[in-house]
């Protein structure tokens, strides 16, 4: 008989009790993204204020008890009574979701946070949080903590546990929130150094004159405890850190401001000599990762400008075709930071912007102040330099589509590189897909045997692909293997790569744990950064992680993966044990290789995620470029040559 369903069993959450019963949906995982999620929309509050021009310095610090604070010389939160809740404002913006001062434009133009929700999400994940408020001459004090209450049986969510006091007199204005995340809805809650570090240190390059500070008491070296960023010369400076190991065409970047229809632009534009666009776009100093209306008005902006300017000098003839977008942004790093009254971000993660009205603004402000520059006497030389290298690429431009369309189209042709390569899966959703790329026939012998073809495609490399930085499209798709692993995904690369088209949405490098399997893996990842940046910033890449070891006792087998659970494996099995070292996935038999490192249920597989694009771009510069010496003393620096996994921990 089925269970009685009336009315009582209704659950109704209130207030921020909902926050902890479906956390992922306020900031998107319990994970180290979430975690850091909370960090981040406090500092945004504290970047709404200097970017509204109401602060210029800001202080975050990771505290040796595992919480984080964030420290601004804003206008201090307000603690006057709401007039129709009646408590304090600092209460009300902490305990109730969807309220705040940036809905409309009174008090800030421009805002990066969840307006309203993100303060209060950030109390109800918190173990406890304090606010100190200095205003008007006053230091005030609220804290709140959420604590497991027996009348209830349920945990009172960021509940005020002091009311809001006067501590004292002072002459500091501003906000300072310390908070400490909960560890029973976090699976773990370390704050990663190098990540908020990454974080702040854009934040400084995109508030041009900002001071920010970061004091980590968790370092164990003294040098890394503190440091400050502070950027006068704002994107500019970002663009020419990003070009640091680059040979670029012209010394300084052509930066371009302007406001128009209450859209802020800001924009910094250098050309190098290589052959990759990378272009980094923000919106409210929010990262967008998979651009939007503001990237897609600047380059339909960029090209135009440049095909106007191209045909006025004669480069272009009346017969000859417009430059394509390709054509007049390789080589090119660029950042646009764009400030917009009411973003509209597509996804949870704020990645995309969504607002249609702000492409033909950015595109009428990029043509008109990218058309000025060129055809300014003053720059004439750079204008010319960068037309002509536009030129260049249009003249590369059509082997390069031919072997571009040889990759996507579905006839006999194209299929002929994958003969005797691919085996594919019998699923036809694409999204329950994998392909697991192998390193070498052996290793994707086993595969091939011991997989699950219901659902996996094996694709081996024979040999180590090119290694495609500073490599024009036309000489990657020259190379066999990456034709091969083109045609497999069939979605396309470079700018024609469509993730809806995708026929896998789990792409797993599985190579060898050693030097050379690095190495195909960084060449692998650079390729996906280049070529197919979406597949990575989606999270469609996983790294394979096979055991190292291999310990039997008797007839019991088990597998480490790493030195430290060798140890721990060792240990346990007394004396009477043999191991065995796997140098490569070919020494595995079919089933030995499922269970390990293929089957869903017992594999260890690392996701590949773009946190941070323009970290991202000075990684893959310094380790896959041409520069010796920078890599060089990359590598002096951080490696330990005394651990065999030294290596691996760059790639």
């Amino acid at each position: 008989m089925p269970k009685k369903y009336d009315s009582s069993d209704i659950q109704v959450l209130e207030g921020l009790e909902a926050v902890r019963v479906r956390p992922g949906m306020y900031v998107g995982s319990t994970g180290s993204r979430g975690l850091h999620y909370l960090l981040w929309e406090i500092v945004d509050n504290a970047i709404d204020e200097a970017c509204n021009g109401y602060a210029d310095r800001i202080t975050v610090t990771l505290h040796a008890d595992g919480s984080a604070s964030v420290e601004d010389n804003g206008r201090g939160l307000p603690v006057d009574p709401h007039p129709q809740l009646g408590v304090s404002g600092l209460e009300v913006i902490f305990t109730k979701l969807h309220a705040g001062g940036k809905f409309n434009h009174e008090q800030y133009q421009y805002s990066g946070g969840l307006h309203g929700v993100g303060a209060s999400v950030v109390n109800a994940l918190s173990r406890w949080l304090q606010a100190d408020v200095y205003l008007d001459g006053s230091h005030y004090r609220m804290r709140f903590e959420s604590a497991y209450n027996p009348a209830t049986q349920k945990t009172d969510a960021g509940k005020p546990v002091t009311p809001l006091v006067r501590v004292s007199g002072t002459r500091q204005r501003g906000t300072t929130v310390r908070f400490l995340p909960d560890d029973t809805i976090f699976e773990d809650c370390r704050f990663q150094s190098e990540q908020v570090r990454r974080r702040l240190r854009d934040l400084a390059y995109l508030n041009k004159g900002l001071r920010v500070a970061f004091v980590d008491e968790t370092a164990s070296d003294p040098e890394q405890r503190e440091s400050v960023y502070l950027y006068d010369g704002g994107i500019a400076d970002l663009v020419a850190d990003l070009n640091r190991d680059k040979t670029t065409t012209h010394p300084h970047p052509i930066v371009f401001d302007e406001v128009n229809q209450g859209v802020r632009m800001s924009v910094a534009i250098q050309y190098t000599d290589g052959y990759t666009e990378n272009l980094f776009s923000y919106v409210n100093n929010i990262p967008t990762g998979e651009g939007g209306s503001h990237e897609a008005g600047f380059r339909a902006g960029f090209t135009k400008a440049f095909n106007e300017y191209a045909r006025k000098i004669g480069a272009l003839k009346d017969k000859d075709p417009n430059l394509s977008g390709e054509d007049t942004r390789e080589g090119i790093t660029a950042c646009l930071s764009v400030y917009v009254p009411n973003p509209q971000f597509e996804g949870q993660t704020k990645s995309r912007l969504g607002n249609t009205e702000v492409r033909p603004i950015i595109e009428a402000m990029i043509f008109g102040k990218m058309s000025a520059y060129l055809e300014d006497l003053k720059n004439a030389e750079v204008a010319l330099a960068i037309v002509e290298k536009a030129a260049r690429a249009a003249k590369v431009r059509d082997a390069a589509r031919k072997a571009r369309d040889l990759a996507r189209q579905k006839n006999q042709l194209e299929a002929a590189p994958l003969v005797g390569k691919l085996a594919s899966c019998t699923g036809r959703r694409a999204e329950e897909n994998e392909l697991l790329i192998v390193e070498g026939d052996s290793a994707g012998g086993s595969a091939k045997q011991g997989r699950d073809r219901r659902f996996q495609a094996i694709l081996p490399l024979r040999g180590k692909p090119l290694n495609v930085e500073r490599k024009q499209l036309d000489k990657v798709l020259g190379n066999e293997e990456f034709r091969s692993l083109i045609t497999a995904l069939g979605a396309g690369v470079g700018e024609d790569f469509q993730t809806a088209a995708l026929k896998y949405h789990r792409v797993i490098i599985l190579s060898d744990a050693d030097q050379d399997g690095a190495h195909i893996r960084a060449i692998l990842l650079t390729f996906f950064f280049r070529y197919m940046r979406p597949l990575v910033a989606r999270g469609h890449v996983y790294i394979g992680l096979p055991p190292l070891y291999r310990v039997q006792r008797g007839s019991t087998t088990r597998y480490a993966y790493d030195d430290t659970e060798l140890r721990r494996l060792t240990n346990a099995s007394g004396r009477d044990y043999t191991i065995q070292r796997y140098k490569g996935l070919g020494e595995m038999n079919p089933e030995q290789l499922w269970e390990t490192t293929m089957n869903p249920k017992n594999r260890k597989l690392l996701q590949v995620t773009l946190d941070d694009a323009a970290d991202a771009e000075r990684m893959v510069s310094l380790l896959m470029g041409d520069r010796v010496d920078p890599r060089r003393e990359f590598i002096i620096r951080h490696a330990n040559f005394n651990r065999e996994d030294s290596f691996e921990k760059f790639v």
